[in-house]
């Protein structure tokens, strides 16, 4: 396993990446785990202020792919640029454009809402003045001004998500992955969190790469990757991904695509 690079400021201004350039190329990426292939030859785009959804069943290497990506794997085969930047070659240049909500909730339980903030910003090497002033504006953009100085342990489900997306914004990235960011969370908790995200990519412009199993977070204007059992089996605008399923729905699109009945759910 690759330790991830220290990530440092990004130096140029949001935006001033060519729009021709995908905020995330994924090119013949193949891992496997000894004997087992986890994924093969798996290769899409995702574009600057757009949402791209990965839909898959549990297994379906969403997750390793995430880790290859954020370089908590060693790439085996393929190539991963973010902006350009091969994370291989140029993993500081790649990594401090991106931010990462993973599936397991990694922030400190026992720290305030402004420690963990403030924590994470000097890992990206921002003054503290700096950082608290954007721990402040971002608190504030999620609705928890006035639990700053509270302990994470004490706010529910969504918030704590809710907090890690203000945290891998800290940095101001230009890419954003989210993998399975809503399990374990009730049906309102799950509709504020798509909100939030949706709206970052409107207002400012980020792509976001969402990982999910469940149908209903996945809108007709997104572009789709169905991902099932290492592979891509189709991609591309989710209406041309149904259609090209013969199908009249997602749903249906997603079942003819992998041959199964299992479907990946449509609620909390």
């Amino acid at each position: 396993m690759t330790s991830p690079v220290p990530i440092t400021e990004p130096r140029e201004a949001p935006g001033s990446h060519p729009a021709t350039v995908p905020a995330l190329s994924i090119d013949g990426i193949s891992h496997s785990y000894g004997p087992r292939r986890a994924l093969m030859e798996v290769s899409f785009n995702v574009q600057p202020a757009s949402f791209t959804a990965l839909l898959g069943l549990n297994g379906a290497g969403k997750s390793t792919l995430f880790s290859l990506i954020t370089r908590l794997f060693g790439i085996q085969s393929g190539r991963v640029s973010i902006f350009g930047h091969d994370v291989s070659k140029s993993p500081g240049e790649a990594l401090r454009l991106l931010g990462v909500v993973f599936q397991p909730r990694t922030l400190d339980l026992d720290l305030s809402l402004t420690q963990n903030l403030l924590y994470h910003a000097a890992l990206h090497g921002i003054s503290r003045r700096e950082a608290a002033a954007r721990s402040a504006e971002l608190l504030g953009r999620i609705g928890l001004s006035e639990r700053a100085g509270s302990k994470v342990r004490d706010l529910s489900g969504g918030q704590m998500r809710r907090l890690e997306i203000a945290r891998a914004l800290l940095h101001r990235p230009r890419l954003l992955l989210l993998d399975e960011p809503t399990v374990g969370l009730d049906v309102k908790a799950r509709a504020d969190i798509i909100s939030h995200v949706r709206q970052l990519v409107t207002e400012q412009g980020i792509g976001v790469l969402w990982a999910t199993h469940l149908f209903d977070e996945i809108l007709p204007g997104d572009d789709l990757v169905v991902l099932h059992q290492g592979k891509v089996l189709a991609q591309g605008p989710m209406s041309r991904v149904i259609a090209e399923a013969g199908a009249q729905d997602v749903n249906t699109a997603f079942m003819r695509l992998t041959g199964t009945q299992t479907m990946p759910g449509g609620g909390a």
